[in-house]
């Protein structure tokens, strides 16, 4: 082999594994991203939140959202997912229990609060006053599922400690099966109310109005908070996104869509309600 070939094979030879060295540096940032198992309850949060933090660091967040019990479920039978975002802290310490979060060495955060409320139609055509109309015949109700919707065990939870479980739930319709599914019931006329959570309203306003239920009446409070999975490749990278969530950034768009961002904000509307504690305080 002259000295030309020789030359030509050798910057081929580099060349190819510049490019082989380049296309695993390109794999290695296409395959870079975080998945997110969350609760509907945070859904346009979430999304908005989503892009940003993609835009801001190239790094894909990949969303998959539904009730909370249900997505914890489906977590656990594929054993993925860096993060898990229910929409009440039931569901969180649920995952404690069954090992899929570890809330003392783990990555958490408390993110926003939210408050039971009643949800009618634009302009309250019922004439919804109080959580006691719910149970006049003929109305349709909706709420969640309480065995996996966070904000449907609230609502039975609501109803059975003001004693109107049993005529509110010959009312009841739906059961749905994820907040965002709650959500629309309203919107789209399905039923004259909906016990769900207060952003509900905030999410069309155009479409729905609030009805606050009397503040002693609220036994308690809910938060979406945040926790690092047992099943993540990269904790760091599920930690920097769920630090993302609850920088000043994102906690001006939680108030955007009506979420109360502090605990304080949210005991205006039920002063006395408990809060469930993520950590025994023994």
């Amino acid at each position: 082999m002259n000295k030309v070939a020789m030359a030509v094979l050798i910057l081929a030879l580099v060349a190819a594994v510049l490019v082989f060295a380049g296309m695993g540096s390109s794999l290695s940032t296409m395959e870079e991203k975080i998945v997110v198992f969350a609760g509907a309850a945070s859904a346009p949060v979430l999304e908005e939140a989503a892009r940003l933090f993609e835009a801001k660091h190239g790094i894909k967040v990949e969303l998959r959202l539904g009730g909370s019990g249900s997505v914890l479920s489906a977590m656990r039978i594929s054993k993925a997912g860096d993060l898990y975002i229910p929409g009440s802290p039931e569901f969180l310490l649920q995952a404690a229990e069954l090992g899929v979060v570890n809330l003392t060495a783990g990555h958490v955060e408390i993110l926003a609060y939210l408050v039971p409320a009643i949800i009618v139609q634009k302009g309250n055509p019922s004439n919804i006053t109080s959580l006691e109309d719910l149970a006049r015949p003929g109305l349709r109700v909706g709420i969640g599922d309480p065995q996996s919707v966070c904000v449907g065990l609230y609502a039975k939870e609501l109803l059975e400690r003001n004693g109107l479980w049993e005529s509110v739930s010959r009312n009841i319709v739906v059961y749905a099966q994820s907040c965002d599914a709650l959500a629309a019931l309203v919107p789209a006329k399905a039923v004259d109310a909906v016990i769900g959570w207060h952003v509900f309203q905030a999410w069309t306003p155009q479409k729905a109005d609030i009805v606050w239920i009397g503040p002693s009446k609220i036994p308690k409070i809910g938060y979406i908070a945040g926790a690092t999975t047992i099943f993540t490749h990269d904790e760091a990278l599920a930690a920097a996104f769920l630090e993302f969530l609850a920088s000043e950034d994102i906690q001006s768009i939680w108030t955007r869509y009506g979420y109360f961002a502090t605990e304080q904000q949210a005991r205006i509307r039920a002063p006395n309600a408990q809060i469930e504690a993520l950590v025994d305080p023994a």
